[in-house]
């Protein structure tokens, strides 16, 4: 692979959508380029353009948009999707790395594509932390891998349990969708189906045997009228690796398959309760991986076919398409690193 490194506001991405409306790659005179999302302040300050020329040359272009009454009021924006003529944005729903939940990642926005979005922004007040949690529970699928109990709930307080702390302090109303037993959701990709659910990629929870989880939701699109969300099915990627493994970057491919790229449950280095917990996923590198989904009400287990083992990479953060060859973007401290395989 060979390695482009780019700038876009002094910042690290995540995720990878390319950029379908035709006018505005004329408009920025691109041969093709792509979405992204930059880690750190709220999603109308970032948003990118990696935008490739004819020549082969890449430039990354900061993004600004519009949010209106919501501005300033999001943080975190981890996973990119399309759907019927629309972008659609989540936040990562977790909190920093030794907790708690932060009610400013817990939301989903879209936007129409242009150099200068007008977003929706609908914060959910963690609706989709208690979906998850319900549809994980039913199932009885998660867990801490060869760990105590006492580890499970030293994740749960920091994470849940200090966020119910510190909002019944504040007296507020998302605390009732907090409950004892809930896994802390942090999703890191995402990607529409065809029957129109969003497949959501988590880096945490994993099965109780340490297996990526994806989780596919109904309703996304109606959060912005009114609606509420449903979980169609819940699936654990089987014999991706030793684990435990968390789902780093996820993307829906044009023959209905999916690409997914599995990984370690946290950042190195940075006082993550999980990894604290679970010392031995610190040495976790990146697969490329690929799948189907069941048909609706399907087996919960799939066994994606592998595409590449990107080690010694550990930090890959988004993955797409370019001229049928894969493309990368991995999570560098203060610039952009995009992998390009030849």
């Amino acid at each position: 692979m060979r390695l482009v490194e780019l700038t876009a506001a002094g910042n690290e991405a995540s995720d990878l959508l390319p950029v379908h409306d035709e006018a505005l790659l004329r408009e920025l005179g691109a041969r093709r380029a792509y979405w992204t999302v930059l880690d750190e302040g709220p999603v109308e300050e970032c948003l990118a353009l990696l935008v490739e020329h004819a020549d082969g040359q890449w430039r990354a272009e900061h993004v600004k948009a519009e949010a209106g009454a919501h501005a300033g009021r999001t943080e975190d924006a981890e996973a990119l999707a399309h759907h019927d003529g629309w972008v659609y944005v989540l936040g990562s729903h977790f909190g920093s790395k030794a907790g708690p939940l932060q009610p400013k990642r817990a939301f989903v926005a879209r936007f129409r594509e242009s150099a200068n979005p007008r977003l929706e922004i609908v914060r959910h007040r963690f609706a989709l932390h208690r979906a998850v949690n319900d549809a994980l529970a039913a199932l009885a699928v998660t867990g801490h891998p060869a760990a105590p109990e006492r580890v499970a709930f030293a994740v749960h307080d920091g994470f849940v349990g200090a966020a119910q702390r510190r909002g019944t302090a504040k007296g507020k109303g998302w605390v009732a969708q907090l409950a004892p037993g809930d896994h802390p959701i942090n999703i890191e990709g995402a990607a529409f189906t065809a029957r129109g659910t969003l497949l959501a990629g988590l880096r945490w929870p994993v099965t109780a045997a340490g297996e990526p989880i994806l989780v596919e939701l109904t309703g996304l699109p109606g959060l912005f009228s009114g609606g509420s969300l449903g979980v169609a099915g819940v699936y654990a990627l089987t014999g991706a690796g030793a684990g435990p493994l968390g789902v780093r970057a996820l993307a829906a491919r044009a023959d209905g398959s999916f690409d997914v790229v599995v990984g370690s449950i946290d950042a190195l280095d940075k006082g993550s309760i999980l990894l604290e917990h679970h010392p031995h996923a610190r040495h976790a590198t990146c697969r490329h991986l690929r799948f189907r989904l069941p048909d609706a009400g399907g087996p919960g287990l799939i066994a994606p076919e592998p595409v590449a083992d990107l080690a010694p990479l550990h930090h890959i953060e988004g993955v797409s398409e370019r001229d049928g060859t894969p493309l990368y973007v991995a999570d560098e401290d203060h610039r952009i690193a995009l992998w390009l395989t030849n």
